[in-house]
């Protein structure tokens, strides 16, 4: 029999070793005096996990603390380099990498941009982002976000064309990238990484159930259910781009991966093209949003289409959120993406207004708190939860 068993002393040195790793995480660097404090253990117990954890390269000396009564206190604090592991962004247009250490510090970024007919393979694409980013050699583990999902029935790539993801069309993707690029691979949709990224450091901080709602060129959400990601049976939970919505095509008239559903109504380029109907202006869709808010503020003919515009902009996001919140009954909805973002806080109350006219539950709206690119952010923090279990363990005996 291997591993430890219940009420075991190498079962409750690994449960001692845990916690002084995460306090160290959380809140050192520390003295020995302080990890026994924080951890709850006597002094000579926190004295053995230190040196343990020392031998395992996972715990190093961060100088000294002087000025307190009584000796100088050695200060310890995790070892950054004792895992590394990388975070990928993968879009039409670019990969964006990240790595970092096992404390979660960034070392390196980088964006390789990608043409519409890339050169080289898929793995060479994926290799080359991360050495511009400067991984090395031992990097841990890598989780990609993608803008489709993994099939778990037949691990293939879904919910994407071969035009939307030239190079990913292959059987087994998971342990095919994993075996080329050398190194453990998660595939991930993006936007329930952007849910993690919520989870942990946002405005669904603290929520174990939420719907997030990702509104931009495309449409996608994420269903944080029980504080789990759900991914559905194909692993296409959350795609309501493809939702059937009224006064939008179906599959059936456009073709099951057209622009139809809820995409097709409030998408990107048709949130443009409402808007100019009201007369608003913008290079983009997320400048004729922002264009219409500033002008809505004012007063005459312009600010009254404007705010026309959009409650019309509004109404549309909240006929799916209506479809959402009747099967799932969220006590909170997270809104992000480009068109929500550009729209800011008055968008966000108007969106909040119609889906509480549609609906008898009367979810909670709040617009992402995130900063930076939070699909990289939800890819970095699934990388690390991972590696830390694995590492942390390491001090476990195996027999």
């Amino acid at each position: 029999m291997t591993g430890p068993t219940p009420g075991t002393p190498s079962l409750l040195r690994a449960i001692n070793d845990r916690a002084a790793l995460q306090v160290l995480l959380d809140r050192g660097p520390l003295t020995r005096p302080e990890i026994g404090t924080l951890t709850g253990l006597s002094k000579p117990t926190a004295s053995q996990l230190l040196s343990r954890l020392q031998e395992a390269g996972l715990v190093v000396l961060d100088g000294i603390r002087e000025g307190l009564p009584g000796r100088t206190a050695e200060l310890y604090r995790i070892n950054a380099a004792a895992a590394y592991v990388g975070a990928l962004d993968v879009t039409p247009d670019r990969i964006e990498a990240t790595v970092a250490d096992i404390t979660g510090q960034v070392v390196g970024a980088y964006t390789l941009p990608t043409p519409r007919r890339p050169a080289g393979t898929l793995i060479e694409r994926l290799r080359a982002a991360l050495e511009g980013a400067g991984a090395p050699p031992s990097l841990r583990r890598v989780v990609i976000g993608v803008q489709a999902a993994i099939d778990p029935t037949t691990g293939r790539l879904g919910y994407a064309t071969a035009k939307d993801m030239p190079g990913w069309q292959i059987p087994d993707l998971v342990p095919t990238l994993s075996a080329g690029l050398g190194v453990p691979v998660d595939v991930e949709n993006n936007v329930n990484l952007v849910a993690l990224a919520e989870k942990a450091h946002g405005a669904a901080r603290g929520h174990e159930d939420f719907v997030l709602l990702w509104a931009d060129e495309g449409l996608g959400s994420a269903l944080v259910l029980g504080d789990r990601i759900h991914r559905g049976a194909t692993g296409g939970a959350g795609e309501v781009g493809y939702m059937p919505t009224p006064g939008a095509p179906t599959a059936r008239e456009a073709g099951r991966y057209a622009n139809h559903g809820y995409q097709a109504l409030t998408g990107g380029p048709a949130v443009l093209r409402l808007l100019r109907s009201y007369g608003v202006r913008g290079a983009d869709f997320r400048q004729a949003i922002a264009n219409a808010v500033r002008v809505s503020a004012g007063r005459g003919q312009k600010a009254e289409d404007a705010r026309a515009g959009l409650r019309d902009i509004a109404a549309r996001l909240a006929v799916g959120l209506a479809a959402v919140t009747s099967v799932l009954d969220p006590g909170l909805i997270v809104l992000t993406g480009g068109i929500v973002l550009s729209g800011g806080e008055p968008l966000r109350e108007l969106v909040e207004h119609e889906l509480h006219a549609l609906t008898i539950p009367r979810p909670v709206l709040r617009l992402s708190t995130v900063e930076g690119n939070p699909v990289l952010a939800g890819a970095l923090d699934l990388a690390l939860d991972t590696t830390r279990d694995e590492v942390f363990s390491s001090t476990v005996p195996t027999s």
